[in-house]
């Protein structure tokens, strides 16, 4: 016969294993859950993003589902593959939007989306996500000024090349008050991708 010392000791064992498990699996679910809440939310800011650059009259299609994986590419700053989001209307091609980095903003990366009608004009440019400076460098958002708003309909040839540069290094951008390095890495990343696109501009709608 099993002692009560060890029938103690066993169902103690049980409950502790027991609770493990239960533990272990809530915490698991919590995770699953979260993880999914903060694909959702990111879903929905992407789409807010997608249609501010893109008014919805423009295309008929589903932009976040018309993607296309770019290969990571110094012109898009990016060290891996990033998606990029395609807008047609009746099957004709709109404009395409690029996920691109400014490497050398005044604190880090700077992930810009950044879009451009397919006869190569700029849709227009967001930043959506950054570590600059509050107050300063974060007036590149435009919940904080309309300074990025700039680039609207630019392109390689608007202004012509030399003048790709924030006014202080004697180009056409103005610069942000008090923050010069980040409207220049912006400046910088979106000639760039301007760029990459005239570069690769056949196969991107294919």
């Amino acid at each position: 016969m099993i002692s009560s010392k060890y029938k103690h000791i066993l169902i103690s064992g049980f409950l502790l294993w027991l609770f493990s498990v239960v533990g272990t699996t809530l915490v698991a679910l919590t995770q699953q859950e979260t993880v999914a809440r903060i694909a959702d939310n990111e879903k929905r800011v992407l789409l807010r993003n997608l249609y501010e650059l893109l008014p919805a009259d423009r295309l008929d299609n589903d932009i976040a589902q018309d993607s296309i994986e770019l290969s990571a590419s110094p012109l898009l700053g990016t060290d891996d593959p990033q998606l990029a989001y395609r807008a047609r209307k009746e099957q004709q091609p709109v404009a395409i939007i690029f996920n691109a980095i400014a490497p050398d903003g005044y604190s880090g990366n700077i992930h810009l989306l950044i879009g451009v009608y397919e006869d190569g004009s700029l849709a227009g440019v967001r930043a959506v996500k950054h570590a600059e400076t509050p107050g300063l460098g974060d007036a590149i958002e435009t919940r904080k000024s309309d300074w990025i708003l700039g680039f609207d309909g630019k392109s390689l040839d608007n202004p012509v090349a030399d003048a790709w540069k924030v006014k202080r290094d004697g180009g056409e951008f103005d610069q942000i008050t008090g923050a010069t390095i980040t409207p220049r890495a912006i400046v910088n990343a979106v000639r760039k991708t301007l760029e990459y696109y005239q570069i690769h501009r056949e196969r991107l709608f294919l």
